[in-house]
């Protein structure tokens, strides 16, 4: 089984990061005669882009066979995932589900592939991968490498994220709002809990008992089952009026000093990461530099004059690419790899 001939259903296909797997797939080399586009009733029959010259018509979740596909990538939302990915799996797909339904299950891998990929071993446990939060994806990656080299204890962030991560009716409404501020006839705030256009909004995420929001928390505790389970971490996530790509500002404790041009020729060599100013100090990362791309941007690496063993750095992503579509499309790909090495051994 390789590109060409894997069967693969993509669920939640005509959504924001449902519509990128296809065109990640399509750039991939993925063969698009062995590729169906899945998702609800009311999309059945519509036709989605795979490249620029083709196109899959969309089947409906509810009479779907999955035994006749060998992987399911899933984007169709929480609710969806958790009663058909089972089914699924049962049928024989291998899911990988990028939802949050499963991450917290500890017989579920969780996968970042340049930080953890040695984890797809146990997808055989319930035949589900669990995709991680698009907010702690870039951060891992950013860690990961720098853990190696001196242990990470302590992660302060917060982030920045485009309301391309709250799907496309918050996309929609960011348009409409922008718009209506212009004519006079203001748009009120449906899909976020408050007006975004020209603002900012510190919830992601129902509120818990902590004080924390539900997002906030999630990065804590994938980061430990991703990373290591002793770095703690606290979050402070923040929607913003960007369409697309997700940013952090990250403050690490290391176990001993780090110091920052050790921890730049680190990330320079490091897969999936660009440093964006190692030369120019103007040179940093925004959300317009990091959409439309794969690479996690690290920028305004330097030291943290608060505490003798920190550093501090900012993150750039496109959230439905890396934060999403794209290392889903990866986990597939290193499924596809550890098969052929199980078989071949």
């Amino acid at each position: 089984m390789d590109k060409l001939t894997v069967k693969i259903a993509v669920v939640g296909a005509t959504g924001n990061v449902g519509r990128i797997m296809l065109k990640i797939l399509e750039e991939r080399g993925f063969n698009s005669k062995n590729i169906y586009a899945v998702a609800s009733e009311k999309s059945e029959g519509k036709k989605v882009s795979f490249g620029d010259d083709e196109v899959i018509i969309v089947e409906s979740i509810n009479m779907f066979d999955f035994s006749k596909v060998d992987i399911g990538l899933f984007s169709p939302g929480s609710k969806v995932s958790s009663q058909y990915a089972p089914i699924a799996a049962k049928s024989g797909c291998v899911v990988i589900d990028n939802t949050s339904y499963f991450r917290d299950d500890p017989k579920i891998p969780l996968i970042i592939p340049e930080v953890n990929g040695q984890e797809i071993e146990y997808y055989a446990n319930k035949k589900i991968i669990a995709n991680p939060n698009c907010a702690i994806i870039p951060i891992a990656m950013a860690l990961k490498v720098l853990h190696n080299k001196n242990h990470v204890k302590r992660v302060i962030v917060s982030t920045y994220q485009s309301v391309s991560g709250a799907g496309k009716a918050a996309m929609e409404e960011l348009d409409q709002q922008t718009r209506s501020l212009f004519t006079g006839t203001p748009t009120p705030a449906e899909h976020l809990a408050r007006p975004i256009a020209y603002n900012l909004i510190p919830h992601i995420g129902e509120f818990e008992e902590s004080g924390y929001t539900g997002e906030e928390v999630k990065m804590r505790h994938e980061l430990k089952k991703i990373l290591d389970p002793k770095i703690e971490l606290s979050a402070t996530c923040v929607r913003v009026p960007v369409f697309v790509g997700h940013c952090s500002a990250v403050h690490v404790e290391f176990e001993k000093p780090f110091l920052a041009d050790d921890a730049l020729e680190i990330l320079q060599n490091s897969p999936g990461i660009q440093v964006m100013d190692a030369e120019d100090p103007m040179d940093y990362a925004t959300p317009l530099d990091a959409a439309g791309g794969d690479d996690v941007l690290i920028s305004r690496l330097r030291q943290d004059t608060s505490h003798p063993n920190g550093l501090v750095f900012w993150t750039a992503s496109d959230n439905l690419r890396k934060g999403a579509a794209l290392n889903a499309v990866q986990i597939l790909e290193l499924w596809l790899e550890h098969e052929k090495n199980k078989k071949a051994a």
